[in-house]
């Protein structure tokens, strides 16, 4: 809504100083192109348009300038509504915002849920994946990030009208696998998540920690992981069967702990099924000239036109890399739903392997390997340092979400406010939700960043936790409105025109921007930017209604209108939470 308002207004800038142009200067004059900017201050307007550019073929002064073509666009019947400013050298606009509150109240009556989306990527189908386990551990905090980010990109995706399919790589194959069923097989004694009380991907997780520090006695542990692999990859029935025994535990594991953190897909893939895939892929690019053989026989890619030196495809006994099984998984995935695009939400230190996949996938003849997105995101460690889970020292999920839980429960009961929740256990568990989503997507994306669990579950600052308070707040401001004492502010109608603060021209101003916010997280793929507008939003709410009664208004008129802008705001939240994975909570 502003934007347009913007362009309109910038539109009408440059017309007149092309016509003033040609008026004083005569022919066709070619001048800059006109920049709109936001002033410093709000007293100074909303859109500035600075005119330095234009003193030199004007062979005026900026100021005087300025003040040309305010008297000129003020003389336009058909503009927009709005004041013009000469400030200095910048010719100014102050919107008329009473005339945006009210078409923007309109606006989010009628659209509700579906405020802020639009159709920038209609018709465009997305495949993203993220996730991607290993079926040796539980997920731990770097997992986090990755399904907070796969999950909260997609919900981004799908407000700007991509059709999105979100996936899931399990990668249940490899050495790693048999090195957990390796130790379990000779430590176990049996055990199972029923007889332990352990959790099925906790239990072989602590088996590959085993691992690990019987390697260190034995010299020989990984030529026995290996041929447990070889054994493997040729269909013994007695490794298969423990290795199905081990995936299975692990992955109803990973279920729960996916639906503790709201974290679905649309359909998994699994890389005993897709590591073959890629071989027949290569020997025919091999076939076609696009990859050679070495003299040992390894098939290799020579990555000199994208500046890099060469990549094998092959081993030289035919073997494939995990190079060659994302070849052939891209390729099975768009032949089981045509894409145009595919994300995939993978740490920083990959960024390699994504180029020379693409760069692959491209030589292939794969059209749609032009729009092949690698979304990196940086390390997440803990204040105390960084996480080995071989090590058995990586910050579990399950037990940080029930960490977050547990916090979140102390600060409900500390603060007495059992009576305000109607259920004191599943308002924790959504306090922890909010506030470890926000917290990890609160940072741009390819930052490394350091997750602090208390720092996290604070009401106050720029956490989860202090927006859902927010929209309890104003969840209890209109609960109370709705009572008889308000009954004559109830039949009257919305007089935006009564919303003259500057604090309050901000707020209109921030809701109307929200469409845009959303647009431009689709763009980059950057759910920080929803997160700053959530939280600069909520400060400016929270400034305004400090300062400002609204159910104490001076007039019945006067709390209508506030009303209407608090009702605004918090349809918004709503909004921005479904995007963020923050569950909305009326009360806490």
């Amino acid at each position: 809504m502003l934007e347009s308002i913007r362009e309109t207004w910038k539109n009408i800038v440059e017309q007149e100083l092309k016509a003033y142009a040609e008026a004083q200067l005569g022919g066709d004059v070619q001048l800059p192109e006109v920049s709109a900017q936001t002033p410093p201050k709000p007293e100074l307007g909303d859109i500035a348009f600075p005119l330095f550019a234009y003193a030199k073929a004007f062979r005026m002064a900026p100021p005087k300038l300025a003040a040309e073509l305010k008297d000129r666009i003020e003389k336009i019947e058909s503009r927009p509504a709005g004041e013009l400013l000469v400030a200095g050298p910048y010719l100014n606009v102050r919107i008329d915002m009473a005339s945006v509150a009210t078409s923007l109240s309109t606006l989010i009556a009628e659209q509700k849920e579906a405020y802020g989306a639009n159709a920038s990527l209609s018709g465009k189908r997305v495949t993203i994946e993220f996730s991607c386990p290993n079926t040796n551990k539980p997920l731990h905090l770097g997992h986090m990030r990755n399904d907070s980010l796969g999950q909260s990109v997609a919900a981004i995706l799908k407000a700007n009208g991509a059709d999105v399919r979100k996936v899931n790589l399990i990668n249940n194959r490899g050495v790693h696998i048999c090195k957990s069923m390796l130790a379990y097989q000779k430590f176990g004694g049996g055990e199972t998540p029923e007889s332990s009380g352990i959790k099925g991907d906790h239990l072989v997780g602590k088996y590959y920690v085993k691992f690990a520090s019987w390697a260190k006695e034995d010299p020989t542990a990984e030529e026995q992981a290996q041929a447990m692999l070889q054994k493997w990859e040729s269909g013994d029935p007695e490794v298969l069967a423990l290795w199905e025994q081990l995936n299975g535990w692990t992955l109803d594991g990973l279920s729960e702990s996916y639906k503790k953190m709201g974290i679905s897909f649309d359909a998994y893939y699994y890389e005993s099924e897709t590591y073959k895939y890629g071989k027949d892929e290569i020997l025919k690019g091999l076939e076609q000239g696009v990859f050679y053989r070495e003299e040992d026989g390894s098939v290799w890619v020579d990555l000199e036109p994208i500046k890099l030196d060469k990549k094998v495809l092959l081993r030289k006994d035919g073997t494939s890399l995990y190079m060659t099984q994302d070849v052939g998984t891209a390729i099975m995935r768009h032949k089981d739903w045509p894409f145009d695009s595919l994300i995939y939400v993978v740490a920083s230190e990959q960024r390699y392997h994504f180029q020379v996949l693409f760069y692959v996938l491209g030589l292939l003849g794969y059209q749609w390997a032009n729009d092949l997105h690698h979304l990196s995101y940086g390390m997440v460690n803990l204040p105390e340092g960084k996480m080995k889970s071989r090590e058995g020292t990586v910050v579990d999920a399950d037990q940080l979400v029930d960490t977050l839980t547990g916090l979140a429960r102390n600060e409900i009961i500390e603060k007495e406010r059992e009576a305000l929740v109607d259920d004191v256990d599943q308002t924790s568990s959504s306090i922890a939700l909010g506030a470890l989503n926000y917290y990890l997507l609160q940072v741009t994306p390819t930052k490394d960043m350091i997750f602090n669990p208390k720092e996290s579950i604070s009401f106050n600052g720029n956490t989860g936790p202090y927006l859902q308070y927010m929209g309890a707040r104003i969840s209890s401001m209109l609960k109370k409105y709705e009572d008889q004492e308000f009954s004559a502010c109830h039949s009257l109608g919305f007089d935006s025109s009564l919303l003259t603060l500057s604090d309050e021209r901000e707020l209109i101003k921030q809701l109307a921007r929200y469409p845009e916010v959303v647009e431009k997280a689709g763009s980059s793929f950057d759910p920080s930017l929803l997160c700053s507008f959530m939280y600069d939003l909520s400060k400016l709410f929270s400034r305004w209604y400090h300062d400002n009664p609204v159910l104490k208004a001076s007039s019945n008129e006067l709390i209508r209108a506030r009303i209407e802008l608090v009702n605004m705001m918090l349809q918004v939240l709503k909004n921005a939470f479904a995007l963020i994975g923050i569950p909305f909570l009326a009360s806490m």
